[in-house]
């Protein structure tokens, strides 16, 4: 039975949306407005500013003020302690069942927490489901109409079983902006955000999809925005190193999570992230034995069979 939040306003979820601040006056608002305006009524909004030194703050601080008879919010400012650490202190704080973060660059798109909210009642096995964005720039306009398609070039069709959800997280890493609506009793079971990462939801996804709790829908529920202070955007070739190292110590640290043949993949990946980083550091005969141990692992991969696992029905 489909299960119509529509017209079951009574029985309707809360959802706690998460915002981790920093450094964004010039996009803030129009994320904290895209909260207010979503039509899903059962939500409440909790920030924390993470020790922005721009206006950041105050800017929350005049909006907060200005809306606080309109929705159930709490606002938090304090020292800077990275992105996992104020996602964690985020769902300590919240009351939902469902949980949405969110990035105080981004903003929510209207229909979008409803779609995933349905999509969660009904597949009560799933623990989180990501949908697709549009993706626009510092000014708004629209760049791609799929983040996932247009900016990272991903097959969607992949998302729609357990099987192609894992092999798409684990090979083809496609989730931009803040796509994701979670149970807070998935969180509990996966441990929530590693804390000292600096590309977190990598390693948060990588422990959903291993457990098969990672469902999808093919809706925009968030505009993704691309701006020059994109961390997993730099160009900087020593920051592009660190992230890559420790997106590798990722892949190596939660292969054991999986079966095969996703085991062998996520350890193939690990050689595929070796190799990026050897060519940026000019150091060929490295940059070939990644390769190498790659395209083998992808070949062993292959040959081994699925597990039987259910699919993840798509929207």
């Amino acid at each position: 039975m489909t299960f119509d939040v529509s017209k079951n306003e009574a029985a309707m979820p809360l959802v706690s949306v998460l915002v981790p601040a920093f450094n964004h006056e010039r996009f803030v608002q129009r994320c904290l407005d895209s909260v207010l305006e979503d039509p899903y009524p059962a939500k409440e909004l909790i920030i924390i500013d993470d020790g922005s030194t721009d206006d950041t703050a105050r800017m929350i601080a005049d909006w907060v003020a200005i809306h606080c008879m309109d929705l159930p919010i709490e606002y938090v400012r304090r020292e800077n302690r990275g992105v996992a650490a104020t996602l964690n202190e985020l769902v300590a704080r919240a009351n939902g069942e469902f949980l949405r973060p969110g990035a105080s660059d981004d903003y929510l798109l209207p229909g979008g927490l409803d779609a995933q909210v349905r999509y969660l009642l009904e597949h009560p096995n799933k623990g989180a489901v990501i949908g697709d964005s549009v993706v626009v720039d510092q000014d708004g306009n629209k760049v791609h109409d799929s983040g996932m398609h247009g900016l990272h070039g991903a097959n969607k069709n992949l998302y729609r079983s357990d099987d192609g959800i894992r092999r798409a997280v684990i090979s083809h890493w496609a989730i931009g902006g803040p796509v994701a609506l979670m149970r807070r009793s998935a969180l509990d079971t996966v441990d929530r955000w590693s804390e000292g990462l600096r590309i977190e939801d990598w390693d948060l996804f990588l422990r959903l999809a291993a457990r098969g709790a990672l469902g999808f829908i093919d809706v925009s529920v968030c505009a993704y925005r691309v701006h020059g202070k994109n961390l997993s955007a730099t160009r900087h070739t020593a920051t592009r190193v660190i992230n890559l190292a420790e997106s590798r110590q990722v892949a190596l640290r939660r292969a054991c999570l999986f079966d095969e043949p996703y085991r062998t993949l996520l350890r193939a990946q690990s050689h595929y992230i070796g190799a990026k980083i050897s060519f940026l550091q000019r150091q060929f005969l490295p940059l070939v034995l990644h390769m190498l141990a790659y395209v083998s692992l992808v070949i062993l991969a292959k040959v081994r069979p699925v597990s039987a696992s259910p699919g993840a029905e798509a929207v």
